[in-house]
């Protein structure tokens, strides 16, 4: 009792902040070594000196830890000592610390490096590949060990044996000739097929359409990578916001293993709003309200609205009206279908128009980088441009395809993005028959300390083939110029010259974009960027007849964890019209 009483004395007393002096002495791994160890930080802290306890608690865990280090990297019979004012910390007690600490030592005797000598993991199904450092000769890294044991389990379950898992394993190290050996055995257990879906926790959300979007085969093989697409498929619906799926622990039916699916589901209504700010396109505002399962089968209902160019110079406001109906998993677990309704009110720089869309179509996900569409769709609208005022009603059938295959979508450092449409029209009044296409392509790459410098490059292409100028749809045409294509110039000031002083948009487009974006700290990076536009009155772009402009600038950037808040700045570099001064551009997200 009497020594419970000081113990706890002690334990009462306010903890007193130190500084102490933390030196490492080792014969290698010396970087390695303090960086793993938890007493680094607490001697660097610049704020909030550390109390006596948690240095003694963190130098008696460092043993483990830095023991672990040592075998990771093939030394396998080290020394570590770890002195507190020279006394070794494993003797003392964080309950009954020392009231000062001057100084503590990490003192490391790495011992001579192993190698493997016998190297074995066994059995293993054909064309299993084990890490290639997990060989006879090789360094002997207790990493090396674990993934090689793990490749050889993942490749049994990946060849149908979901229950693979490690039976046995002799590991002897030989600290007379420096070699480690290791014999592993694997047991692959019977290859099995895939049972029912078991699902739970779901409200709102009908059984038979969670197994619907699911699409798990009863009876095909097991295989993980089917359920990894299985979970994508859920979590794509926006209902759930936990997707779970576990192994039964039994098999049932000689070779079948079911899959336990447990939910928890989203809130079923969400609405949000959104702002942008442009010196020359002026404000834009959005809002949208959000059904996620509407009846009960991830059935989505979105209606959002637009209001853009207010206080702007690009011709007036804009408004939108959009309605949008999602049905996952309508054909097949990987096909949506969707019914698109937009009503606009558009007063452009060079043409007002007042149009209503129906467009119904399906969507297919062939992977979770690569996704097409296919539609049928109505446009009705009446414009007034330098053409004159007419109406026109077109029949379409767009056709589009996308590959992301980007590290990031809101932030991208690495990897590609393309996105392509084709646009077949029919006449119905008061235009001509014709083809529509587009393509936006990006790429990035990142390199330098940390990967801090990015290179971004956009290219852009767009195409009209068939009714001349005076006849295509007006909201077809191209124009180049503001936030979207070249920043500096004004909102869709590059289009074809018909004389008069009257301007109307190109059959043809060309864009061209390159950013360095240098990170500078954490949050904040810093943006150069220039821009091309090219506008033509021909089918498809001629650099010899249409019209260039371009822009350059710069920006920063605030990372806010959901993507980064931007601000860029860009001005005229060439082009028809210079005359303009600087363009500000606000908003979420990259520029591309």
């Amino acid at each position: 009792m009497k020594h419970l009483a000081i113990a706890l004395a002690f334990a009462l007393l306010p903890t007193i902040g130190i500084a102490f002096e933390f030196r490492v002495t080792t014969n290698a791994l010396t970087d390695e070594l303090r960086q793993n160890s938890l007493l680094t930080p607490l001697a660097e802290a610049e704020e909030g000196a550390p109390a006596a306890q948690d240095v003694i608690a963190a130098a008696q865990a460092d043993y483990a830890r830095l023991v672990a280090v040592l075998y990771d990297r093939g030394y396998f019979a080290p020394t570590v000592s770890i002195l507190v004012d020279g006394r070794e910390a494993a003797t003392l007690s964080p309950v009954q610390p020392p009231r000062q600490i001057g100084s503590v030592e990490l003192r490391v005797t790495t011992g001579r490096p192993f190698v493997f000598g016998t190297a074995r993991i066994a059995p293993l199904p054909p064309g299993t590949q084990l890490p290639e450092g997990f060989a006879t000769g090789q360094t002997a890294s207790t990493g090396t060990l674990q993934s090689a044991a793990t490749e050889g389990t993942q490749a049994w379950r990946n060849a149908g044996h979901a229950k693979a898992n490690v039976q046995s394993q002799s590991i002897t190290a030989h600290h007379d000739t420096g070699r480690l050996d290791v014999d592993v055995t694997l047991a692959p257990g019977p290859r099995l097929r895939f049972g029912d879906l078991q699902v739970t926790g779901n409200e709102r959300m009908r059984t038979q359409r969670i197994l619907d979007i699911a699409g798990l085969q009863t009876g095909t093989v097991y295989d993980p990578a089917e359920l990894d697409l299985v979970a994508t498929r859920l979590r794509r619906t926006g209902v759930f916001s936990v997707v779970a799926l576990s192994e039964a622990d039994t098999i049932t039916g000689g070779d079948q293993l079911d899959i336990l699916a447990q939910f928890a589901e989203n809130k079923p209504r969400r609405f949000g709003f959104g702002a942008e700010l442009s010196t020359q396109d002026g404000l834009s505002l959005s809002a949208f309200w959000l059904h996620r399962n509407l009846f009960g089968g991830a059935e989505r209902l979105r209606i959002g609205a637009d209001i853009s160019g207010i206080g702007g110079d690009t011709g007036g406001e804009d408004f939108d009206l959009t309605v949008a109906f999602r049905r996952p998993a309508t054909f097949n677990e990987d096909t949506d279908f969707y019914v698109d309704g937009q009503l606009s009110s558009l007063e452009e720089p060079n043409f007002a128009l007042d149009r209503f869309s129906l467009e119904a179509g399906i969507h297919r996900y062939a992977s979770a980088q690569r996704e097409y569409t296919l539609g049928i769709g109505l446009d009705i609208a009446d414009t007034t441009d330098a053409f004159g005022r007419r109406s026109y009603s077109i029949l379409t059938l767009p056709l589009g395809a996308e590959f992301d295959y980007r590290d990031d979508s809101l932030n991208a450092t690495d990897g590609y993005y393309a996105n392509a449409t084709l646009t077949p029209f029919l006449n119905l009044q008061g235009s001509a028959n014709g083809l529509r296409g587009s393509l936006d392509a990006r790429t990035y790459h990142s390199f330098g300390n940390a990967k801090r410098v990015t290179f971004a490059l956009r290219g852009q292409l767009g195409f009209l083939v068939g009714p001349s100028l005076s006849e295509a749809p007006t909201d077809f045409l191209f124009y180049s110029g503001g936030g979207g294509t070249v920043r500096g110039h004004d909102f869709q000031s590059l289009g074809v010259d018909i004389g008069g002083g009257n301007t109307v948009g190109g059959r043809s487009f060309l864009g061209l974009s390159g950013e360095i974006r240098v990170k500078t700290g954490d949050k904040l990076s810093i943006v150069g960027f220039y821009d091309a536009g090219y506008i033509g009155s021909e089918e498809f772009p001629d650099a010899s007849s249409g019209d260039w402009q371009t822009g350059a600038g710069f920006g920063i950037r605030y990372d806010t964890g959901i993507g980064p808040v931007r601000l860029d700045v860009g001005v005229p570099v060439s082009g028809p019209d210079t005359s303009g001064g600087a363009a500000l551009y606000i908003g979420i997200g990259q520029s591309f």
